[in-house]
Order: structure tokens, then sequence, then C-alpha cells
């Protein structure tokens, strides 16, 4: 399928002297860049999440209200 694509002219000056470099054509960078990002999974952002642990006298049953969960958990 063809597909025009708008690149700015700087850009594809770049585009093309890397596609020189490596002995390749343009079209074969970019088709490789776009199956690349296509493939690629999921980056996740490496914050981890902690949640607080709320403990109940009655083992799979918590009763909290708005004061409590104030109470258990610190805001800014």
């Amino acid at each position: 399928m063809r597909k025009t694509v708008d690149i700015p002219d700087s850009l594809y000056r770049q585009l093309k002297a890397r596609a020189a470099r490596e002995g390749r054509t343009v079209e074969d960078l970019l088709l490789q860049r776009v199956e690349g990002d296509l493939r690629a999974k999921p980056k996740k952002n490496g914050k981890r999440v902690k949640l607080p642990l709320v403990r109940s006298k009655h083992p799979g049953t918590v009763h909290l209200d708005n004061a409590k969960i104030y109470e258990l958990i610190p805001f800014p």
C-alpha cells in the first residue's frame, strides 16, 4: 500500500543521511521503525504504588467511613 507522509526537510535530510551510512533505503528505515513501534510492548512508568494495609478484626469485612480513611492514609 502506498501512503504519502509529509516529513520536514531537516528531518528528511537526517533520515536520508542515516540510510546512506547504513547502506539502506529511507523506506527500509521507516518500515523498520514503524514495525518496531507497533510490536513493542507498552512501557510501564516504573513507579510502584504502595497501597495502605487496612486490618480488620473480622477478616473479609472492613467497615470504613471517611474519618477512618483520613486517619489511615496521610493526605497532603
